[in-house]
C-alpha cells in the first residue's frame, strides 16, 4: 500500500504543477493530501493511522518537513541559507543601476570588428554579470533589450542571436556567486551526513569492522567550496561558448559578420572601457577574492558584494555633477586605509596593549568610518532617485520569500516521499543497475536532464538532491566529493533553463524579442548552447580536478590548513614522500648517513642513545618507501581477477541483506499484531516468510564456495601494503622527531645559561633566608626552568625544595639537599650543553633541514606551501575504494 500512496504522492505534484498551480503551494499541498489519504485509510481498512507508512505516522511526518527547514537556520555550523538574500540584492540593485546596459555597449564596440564579435561580447558580458548579479530573468532581459536589436540590425542569424543571448544569461547558475550553488551546498551538507552513516554501515557489513577508517569517510562541502569548485567549470563554459561563435562566424560569415568600428580606440573610448569595466570586475575580486582569500565566509562576502552594488548604483544612478563619485572614491580610500591598517598592526582590541596597538586601531576605525559615511550616502542617494532602494528591497523580499517558500514546501516533500518508502525504493532501483556507480551516475544526470524540461531548478534541487545525493556519495566504487558532485548537478540544472518547453530564459527572451524573431528560431537557437552545456558537463565529468583543486588548495594554503598528520591525507603524503625521495633521495640517505656518522660523546648517555635509535631506523628508511610501490603493484595486479569476484559476492550479500530486512518487517508485523490479525492474513505472512527465508537461502548459495580464501588472500595483500605505508611513516616520524627533541634541547642553551646566575644566587636564601619568600623564588624560578627544553629534573628538585620549605620550614639541611641537586645537575647540563652546541647541533639541524621533506613530512603542525599544493593536486582526483569494502 506505501507504494500506491507514493504514486498519489507524485500524481498530486504533477497535476498541481502542470496545472499551473503555484510551485510553493504544490509541493507542500501534494505531501498534506497523500499524507492526509494514507493516514485515513489506514484508520479505516489498516487498524491503525500508521498502517499504511512505511515507517512512523502521519503526524510525525507532517512535521519533518518543518523541523528539517527549521534546523538550518537553528544549527549554528549551517547558515550558508543568509547568503541568498544578500546575493539577491546585489543582483537586483546592479540590475536596475544599468550597469548591464553600459557593458553591452562598451564591449560591442571592442569586439565588433572580430568575426562574430557582438556575440562573444554578449557572452563575455554574461560571464561578468554572472559574476555579479547572477539574476537569470535580469541578464536575459537586459541583453535581449539591448543587444538582439544591435545583432538584428547588422545581419545576424536570428536563431544564433539569441541562442548566444539566452544562454549567457544563464551562466550566473553556475559563474559564482550563485543562488543555485548555495542552495546546492546546503542540501549536500545533509546529504554527506547520511552518505557517510550509509559508507560506515557497509564497510561494517562488508568487513566485519565496528569502525571505519577516516581516510574512508566522504567529504563535506559547503557554499565557498562551491564557489571554488564552479568557477573554472564556468570559465570552461563561457570560453567554449566564445568558441563556437568564433567558429560558426568565420564558417557561416554572413551570419554572424564583424561590425566595423564607428570610432577610434583613442584615450576617451579607452577611459570610458576602463570605467565600465574595473567597478565590476573589482566587486567580482572583492566577493569571491575574500572567499578564496579565506578572508570572508560566504555571508560576509554576501554582504561586501551588497554593499558594492550599492555603492557602484550610487555613482552610476547619480546626476554626474562633481560629487558624484565622490561616495566611491570614498569607499575606495577607506578600503585601502583598512587593509593598511590590517597588513601593518595586530587588529585585535582585546589584544591590544601598546600605543602602537591603538594606533592600528584607530587607523581600522577612520577607514570603517569613510566605508559607512560611503554607504549611507550611496543609499540616500539611491533612495531619492526614482526612489530604487525601496523597489530592490521589495524585490529582493519578494524573491527570497518565493525560494524559502519552495525550500519549505520541498522539505514537506521530500518527508512525504520517503514516509511511503521513496527514498528506499530509489536507492534499490539505482544499486540494482547493472554496471555500478557510473551507470547510476548517468541515470540520476539523465533524470535531472528531463525534469529540466519541466521543472525549475530550485525545485529539482531540492526534491531530486536530497534523495539522490546520498546514494552517489555512499557508494565508495568511485569515491566522488561533493562539490564535484554539486557543480555536476548545478552544471546539468543549468540547462533547465534553455530547455523547451518551460526554459525561463526562452519566456524572458521571448518577452522582449521583436515579432521578426520567431519563438522556433528561439528553440532552434538554443539547441546549440545546450549541446555545448552537455559538453562542458562530459569534460567536467571526465576529468574532476577542474573542480576539486581550487577548493582543496584554497583550504590547503590557509590559516587553517590541516596538518600533515590529518589521517585523511595520508595517502596523498604518502605519494608527497614518494616523489621527493625519487628527486632528491641522495640529500635523504646522505643526511642519514651524516647523522649516524656524528660523534655524540659530549651528549648525555641518554639522548646519545636516542640519537643512534634514530639513526638506525632511519637507515631503514629508504627499503620502506621502496617496499610501497611493491605492495601497490601486487594490489593491483591481483585486483584483476579479485574485483570481479568481489562484485558478485558484494552484490549478492546486499540482495541477502535487502531481503533479510524485509524479513526482519514480516517477524516484526506477525509478532506486533499476531492477536488481531485474521487467519488468512497469518497464513499469507507465513508463506511470504517462508519465500524469503528460501529467497535467502538461495542467494547464499551462489556465493562460490572459493570466495573466503580469495578474499583472505587479496586481504592480505591489501594488509601488506597498509603495513609498508605505516612502516614508513612511524620510521620518519620517530627518528625525525628523536632528532628534533634534540635539537630544541640544545637551542634552548641561551635561555638556560641565563639561568645560571639567579639559581647560583638563590642557595644562600634556601640556606638561611625567610622560607615563604625562598619558597616563591623557587617557585619562580622552577616556572623559568619549565620554558627550557630538557631542564625537567632542575625543575623538579626546585619543586622539591619548595615543598620542603613550605611544610616544614625548619628542615634547611633537607631543603638545601634538593637545591644543591638540582645546582649539581645544572653544572653538568652546562658543561655538555656547551660543548653539544658546537660538536652536535650543527650536524643535527643539517639532518632536519635535509630531510624535512623526506623524513619529516609529518612533522610540521600545518602544511607548508609545497605540501599544500601537492595535496591539492592529489586529493582532486577520485580514488576508488571498493577494493577495501
Amino acid at each position: 500500500m506505501e507504494l500506491l500512496f507514493l504514486a498519489v504522492l507524485l500524481l498530486i505534484m504533477a497535476w498541481a504543477l502542470g496545472s499551473g498551480y503555484p510551485v510553493a503551494f504544490a509541493l507542500p499541498g501534494a505531501a498534506i493530501i497523500s499524507i492526509g489519504l494514507a493516514a485515513g485509510a489506514g484508520y479505516l481498512f489498516g487498524g491503525g493511522t500508521d498502517a499504511y507508512f512505511h515507517s512512523g505516522g502521519p503526524s510525525q511526518w507532517l512535521s519533518a518537513g518543518v523541523t528539517n527547514l527549521r534546523g538550518v537556520y537553528w544549527e549554528v555550523d549551517r547558515d550558508t541559507l543568509i547568503a541568498i538574500p544578500l546575493f539577491i540584492f546585489m543582483g537586483i540593485m546592479l540590475q536596475r543601476s544599468k550597469i548591464a546596459e553600459d557593458l553591452l555597449v562598451t564591449m560591442a564596440k571592442l569586439f565588433g570588428p572580430v568575426p562574430g564579435g557582438l556575440g562573444i561580447s554578449v557572452v563575455f558580458v554574461g560571464a561578468l554579470l554572472a559574476a555579479t548579479t547572477g539574476i537569470v530573468g535580469a541578464t536575459v532581459v537586459a541583453m535581449g533589450l539591448i543587444s538582439l536589436p544591435a545583432m538584428l540590425r547588422n545581419n545576424y542569424s536570428p536563431s544564433l542571436a539569441s541562442g548566444t543571448i539566452a544562454a549567457s544569461g544563464t551562466l550566473g547558475q553556475i559563474i559564482p556567486p550563485s543562488i543555485v550553488l548555495i542552495i546546492l551546498a546546503d542540501q549536500l551538507a545533509s546529504a554527506t551526513d547520511q552518505a557517510s552513516t550509509m559508507r560506515k554501515l557497509l564497510h561494517k557489513e562488508a568487513t566485519g569492522e565496528l569502525s571505519m577508517p577516516s581516510v574512508f569517510d566522504v567529504s563535506s562541502t559547503s557554499a565557498g567550496e562551491m564557489f571554488l569548485g564552479a568557477l573554472v567549470p564556468g570559465i570552461l563554459l563561457v570560453l567554449i561558448y566564445m568558441a563556437y561563435i568564433l567558429c560558426y562566424a568565420i564558417l557561416n560569415p554572413k551570419k554572424a559578420p564583424s561590425v566595423p568600428r564607428d570610432e577610434e580606440f583613442s584615450l576617451a573610448f579607452w577611459g570610458n572601457v576602463a570605467l565600465t569595466l574595473i567597478p565590476p570586475l573589482t566587486l567580482i575580486f572583492l566577493v569571491l577574492g575574500s572567499i578564496i582569500a579565506g578572508v570572508a565566509t560566504v555571508n560576509q562576502a554576501g554582504a561586501i558584494g551588497a554593499a558594492g552594488a550599492m555603492i557602484m548604483a550610487g555613482y552610476r544612478l547619480g546626476d554626474n555633477g562633481p560629487r558624484t563619485f565622490v561616495p566611491a572614491i570614498m569607499a575606495l580610500v577607506g578600503l585601502a586605509i583598512i587593509a593598511f591598517a590590517l597588513a601593518n598592526y595586530p587588529m585585535n582590541l582585546k589584544a591590544a596593549s601598546t600605543p602602537e596597538d591603538m594606533t592600528g586601531i584607530y587607523i581600522g576605525i577612520f577607514g570603517t568610518g569613510l566605508m559607512i559615511i560611503s554607504l549611507i550616502w550611496s543609499g540616500l542617494r539611491i533612495m531619492r532617485i526614482e526612489d530604487t532602494l525601496t523597489g530592490v528591497m521589495l524585490e529582493t523580499a519578494k524573491t527570497t520569500s518565493l525560494v524559502f517558500v519552495i525550500l519549505l514546501g520541498a522539505a514537506m516533500l521530500t518527508a512525504a516521499f520517503r514516509a511511503f518508502g521513496g527514498e528506499e525504493l530509489v536507492r534499490d532501483f539505482l544499486t540494482g543497475l547493472p554496471g555500478g556507480f557510473w551507470i547510476q551516475f548517468l541515470i540520476v544526470m539523465l533524470v535531472i536532464f528531463l525534469l529540466g524540461f519541466f521543472l525549475d531548478f530550485i525545485e529539482i534541487a531540492v526534491v531530486v538532491v536530497p534523495i539522490v545525493a546520498p546514494i552517489l556519495l555512499a557508494d565508495p566504487t568511485a569515491n566522488i566529493t561533493a562539490v564535484w558532485l554539486g557543480v555536476m548537478i548545478g552544471l546539468n540544472i543549468q540547462t533547465s533553463f534553455l530547455t523547451p518547453p518551460f526554459g525561463f530564459a526562452l519566456f524572458y527572451l521571448r518577452g522582449v524579442a521583436p515579432a521578426a524573431v520567431k519563438t522556433m528560431q528561439i528553440y532552434k537557437g538554443v539547441v546549440a548552447f545546450i549541446t555545448l552545456q552537455l559538453i562542458a558537463l562530459l569534460i567536467v565529468g571526465l576529468y574532476p580536478p577542474l573542480v576539486n583543486y581550487l577548493p582543496n588548495r584554497s583550504s590547503y594554503l590557509s590559516e587553517t590548513s590541516p596538518p600533515p598528520r590529518n589521517p585523511r591525507l595520508q595517502y596523498c603524503m604518502d605519494d608527497y614522500v614518494l616523489a621527493g625521495m625519487q628527486s632528491d633521495g641522495a640529500r635523504t640517505n646522505n643526511a642519514i648517513a651524516a647523522l649516524a656518522a656524528l660523534d655524540l660523546s659530549s651528549l648525555p648517555d641518554d639522548l646519545a642513545r636516542d640519537l643512534r635509535r634514530a639513526a638506525d631506523d632511519a637507515g631503514g628508511f629508504s627499503d620502506a618507501v621502496a617496499q610501497i610501490p611493491v605492495t601497490i603493484a601486487a594490489v593491483q595486479a591481483a585486483a584483476g581477477d579479485y574485483r570481479p569476484v568481489q562484485e558478485q559476492v558484494r552484490s549478492i550479500e546486499k540482495r541477502v541483506r535487502d531481503l533479510q530486512a524485509d524479513l526482519d518487517d514480516v517477524n516484526r508485523e506477525m509478532g506486533r499484531v499476531r492477536e488481531a490479525i485474521s487467519e488468512e492474513r497469518g497464513r499469507r505472512m507465513e508463506i511470504r516468510k517462508a519465500e524469503l527465508e528460501a529467497a535467502i537461502a538461495a542467494l547464499q548459495a551462489q556465493i562460490p564456495e572459493n570466495w573466503d580464501p580469495v578474499h583472505d588472500t587479496f586481504k592480505e595483500l591489501t594488509d601488506a601494503e597498509e603495513t609498508a605505508r605505516v612502516t614508513m611513516r612511524r620510521i620518519g616520524d620517530s627518528s625525525f622527531e628523536a632528532v628534533a627533541e634534540v635539537v630544541a634541547v640544545l637551542n634552548g642553551t641561551p635561555a638556560f645559561n641565563a639561568l645560571g646566575e639567579p639559581l647560583r644566587g638563590l642557595r644562600a636564601a634556601v640556606e638561611t633566608g625567610e622560607p615563604e619568600a625562598t619558597a616563591a623564588a623557587l617557585d619562580e624560578l622552577a616556572t623559568q626552568f619549565r620554558d627550557v627544553e630538557g631542564a625537567g629534573d632542575i625543575r623538579s628538585d626546585l619543586g622539591a625544595a619548595r615543598r620542603v620549605l613550605e611544610r616544614t620550614p625548619d628542615d634547611r639541611e633537607k631543603a638545601l639537599e634538593e637545591f644543591d641537586s638540582a645546582l649539581a645537575e645544572y653544572e653538568a647540563q652546562a658543561t655538555w650543553r656547551a660543548a653539544a652546541t658546537t660538536a652536535v647541533l650543527p650536524g643535527l639541524q643539517a639532518f632536519l633541514n635535509d630531510t624535512k621533506t623526506t623524513l619529516g613530512v609529518r612533522f610540521e603542525p600545518s602544511l607548508t606551501r609545497d605540501q599544500g599544493i601537492f595535496l591539492a593536486s592529489c586529493t582532486a582526483k577520485h580514488r576508488s575504494l571498493s577494493l577495501s569494502f
